[in-house]
């Protein structure tokens, strides 16, 4: 791809009810939105040079996306932290055990309760139209790994570790200062994680991010890939 390292970049994670978007400039100013679907995250961000969604883009038939076991690798102990991607048969589904059965059927394993809850984002975004070499699926605690590789972080959710992720961000933006702004539908851990997104798509747009995994999606033809 083309790099564009002077524009504005964006991170969107998940929160109840909707998403919450992370738009920094190239000088690390950062605004946010509170969006209710993947098409209103769309049209926020469409001035942005890369977009990175913390949601699983490109579903697998029957085995697990190769994508999420090499992010599983790269986190060691935190590897809980990356959700195996659904089957897409478990789209279809309308409850929890229904969607066991299509999984072990398709793959030979239930779904996780965890993976279930984000089946109605991961539709939304599965419905949604885009170019998939500028929205991009990003992990956020792959990100921060990369961003401080010698850090052992602890979970997002205490002080420590939000002080840890926000101190690998300080090179990108002041995340310390920016979460004043963040919608009240954000948590500290949502908007930490909507910064590390739009970090690792600040990394694509100027051509230094990685990929790990790349293989299609055999319905969508959308590479299931986690970039970082």
């Amino acid at each position: 791809m083309t790099t564009r390292t002077g524009e504005a970049v964006a991170g969107v994670d998940g929160v109840p009810g909707g998403w919450v978007v992370a738009v920094v400039e190239a000088g690390g100013a950062v605004s946010w939105h509170a969006c209710a679907d993947a098409a209103e995250v769309l049209a926020r961000t469409a001035g942005c040079a890369a977009v990175g969604v913390d949601v699983p883009i490109g579903l697998p038939a029957a085995a697990p996306r190769e994508c999420d076991l090499l992010a599983r690798r790269r986190l060691g102990r935190a590897r809980s932290s990356v959700f195996l991607a659904p089957v897409r048969a478990v789209l279809a589904a309308g409850s929890h055990p229904q969607a066991c059965e299509v999984s072990r059927a398709a793959a030979g394993a239930a779904i996780s309760i965890q993976a279930w809850g984000i089946v109605p984002k991961i539709r939304e975004w599965d419905a949604a139209e885009f170019d998939g070499d500028r929205v991009l699926e990003v992990h956020p605690e792959v990100a921060f790994r990369a961003m401080a590789p010698g850090t052992a972080f602890e979970r997002k959710k205490n002080a420590r570790g939000a002080g840890q992720r926000i101190a690998a961000l300080r090179g990108f933006a002041d995340a310390g200062a920016a979460l004043a702004g963040a919608p009240a539908s954000a948590g500290v851990d949502d908007a930490l994680d909507a910064l590390a997104c739009a970090w690792t798509a600040r990394r694509w747009a100027a051509g230094e991010a990685e990929q790990l995994g790349g293989d299609r999606d055999p319905v969508s033809g959308r590479r299931m890939r986690i970039v970082v």
